[in-house]
């Protein structure tokens, strides 16, 4: 066990504390990559950083010493005296106790022009968080987050490895992978490994869509059944017969004996304006047919 391993322990039992595997408690304690993290931040005087899931503080010290101001938000509120503590002489911090699924981040940062995120996610709700951060009116600038690395591999996938997951974090900003941290880097040791994953999100989305509902409506469907083919699973999903949906996929320019995880984010595009024009052709039919 590392010193800086140790150090930690030792503050946690100082304050009689116990780490929760209910809330996915896995603190980082090596120093070279909670730099690493806050590198990759890309932090300068003028930043506001919203940090989710601060824990133990010992990368929150690093950000605050990086950036203008720094909003902590942790869930845990036992943890608090931790943070007073460690983070006592740090002006421009300030802790937040509550769930950021239940917080708007804007108002957290006191809605500046822009902000940062940086946070180290548990597994249970890593997709959910993102979502929220993501889908903000005007979302970060910038988001560094800690995952797991089988996640983050994830989410940067490429065809023919997507993922719905894939689908909708690419949709909204870049993703890459910065570095990969070991599990005996963190307190306690987690069974699998992390990394450091970094969002940029996009200015405006990166393919024409007829409206995110329909987007997102058909990459849901298409990924509703991964193992079945497209004109299976977009007949299921969408509740339409083959025939329409293979015409629908025909205009696309995509083959219907494909299955979701081939598709790019461009083709499911092509494939949500054939499903919006198929709801007005149908719209129009409907209409004739009662005129009648």
């Amino acid at each position: 066990m590392s010193s800086d391993s140790v150090r930690l322990g030792e503050l946690l039992r100082r304050h009689g504390l116990h780490l929760k595997k209910r809330l996915g408690q896995n603190f980082l304690a090596d120093p070279v990559h909670l730099d690493r993290i806050a590198a990759a931040a890309e932090l300068t005087p003028e930043d506001v950083v919203l940090e989710v899931g601060p824990g133990a503080g010992t990368l929150t010290v690093r950000l605050a010493s990086r950036a203008g101001r720094v909003v902590a938000v942790e869930l845990d509120e036992e943890l608090l005296p931790v943070l007073r503590e460690v983070l006592a002489g740090h002006d421009n911090v300030t802790i937040v106790q509550g769930d950021i699924l239940k917080l708007d981040p804007a108002t957290l940062v006191s809605r500046p022009a822009s902000f940062k995120v940086v946070a180290n996610l548990p597994y249970y709700i890593t997709s959910a968080a993102i979502r929220h951060l993501l889908t903000m009116e005007s979302p970060p600038e910038l988001l560094v987050l800690t995952i797991q690395r089988e996640v983050a591999q994830r989410i940067v996938a490429r065809p023919p490895e997507m993922s719905l997951l894939a689908v909708s974090v690419q949709f909204y900003a870049r993703p890459e992978i910065v570095a990969r941290i070991p599990a005996g880097a963190f307190v306690p040791v987690p069974k699998v490994d992390s990394a450091i994953l970094r969002l940029r999100p996009w200015p405006a989305p990166p393919v024409d869509v007829p409206d995110v509902q329909t987007f997102f409506e058909v990459v849901r469907a298409g990924f509703g059944e991964r193992r079945k083919q497209l004109r299976n699973s977009l007949k299921s999903g969408l509740s339409l017969p083959v025939e329409q949906v293979e015409a629908m996929l025909a205009a696309a320019g995509v083959d219907a004996t494909r299955r979701a995880e081939t598709l790019s984010l461009e083709e499911w595009a092509r494939v949500a304006w054939e499903r919006r024009r198929h709801d007005s052709e149908w719209g129009d039919n409907e209409r004739a047919l009662g005129a009648t």
